[in-house]
């Protein structure tokens, strides 16, 4: 699927600022003034300078909670965007009740305390921010995240992510797949399955190194087209048949 950009020069606009360079302007001035999150039960409030604010926006990590406070911004971050400022990027500190984490395991601790899925959608966040697709929950959609090429003002999102694990039991009728795929069709989205491999249980998604041992494996699904697959009256070839599931696709 090509890009569907919002308006005319969106695409010229997001060739002059690519998110790995936003991102890197971040990582560096995050750092510089040792920003730091709070915790909660289910997000990070991350306390930064307007400027940082408006980096965080063009980079697309976490919304904006509005303040009268002029002085600093505050910026609501979901847990896997938290995690990816403090453990890939390290960038951002994160306090819980006033006390610094300073060891990342607590941080990874307390995460899968409140969310025990956390290591698996952790990595499927991982594995596609590493690689500059910009992520929003997909909440409204039924999927977990929806993916955009470049920044959500400019183009709209291209995949609905469902993220599944070993012992997932997701997709795992047709009327499963037909509802997701069709949902993911009607808003005009490829619908891409993240298979997260791995070990699952025990001590082993205790500690954040857990991550090395997964991998991810990329599918993307898509509907059967009957217009496609018709005999060209014109040329009597013949028919042109599609899959239902498509191969893997390396994004």
């Amino acid at each position: 699927m090509a890009p569907r950009w919002k308006w005319k020069g969106a695409e010229a606009k997001a060739l002059a600022e690519p998110i790995s360079k936003s991102v890197t302007e971040l990582q560096l001035s995050l750092s510089k003034t040792e920003s730091s999150g709070t915790l909660s039960s289910s997000n990070v409030l991350l306390a930064v300078e307007p400027e940082q604010a408006e980096l965080l926006d063009r980079c697309c990590f976490g919304r904006l909670v509005l303040s009268a406070e002029k002085a600093k911004k505050w910026i609501q971050l979901s847990f896997e965007e938290a995690f990816f400022l403090f453990y890939s990027l390290k960038c951002i500190k994160i306090s819980l009740k006033g006390r610094y984490l300073e060891d990342e395991v607590d941080t990874w601790t307390y995460m899968k305390s409140k969310r025990p899925n956390f290591p698996i959608f952790y990595k499927a966040y991982s594995h596609l921010r590493s690689k500059n697709w910009v992520l929003r929950s997909g909440l409204q959609y039924g999927v977990d995240f929806v993916a955009y090429r470049h920044h959500p003002s400019l183009v709209h999102s291209e995949y609905s992510v469902l993220v599944q694990s070993g012992d997932s039991d997701r997709l795992i009728v047709w009327s499963d797949i037909h509802c997701a795929v069709r949902l993911s069709g009607s808003v005009a989205k490829t619908l891409l399955t993240l298979y997260v491999n791995g070990y699952f249980k025990g001590e082993d998604l205790n500690l954040p190194v857990c991550l090395e041992n997964f991998t991810v494996e990329e599918q993307t699904i898509s509907r059967w087209s009957p217009q496609l697959s018709r005999e060209d009256e014109t040329t009597n070839s013949k028919p042109n048949v599609t899959p239902l599931l498509s191969n893997l696709k390396n994004l």
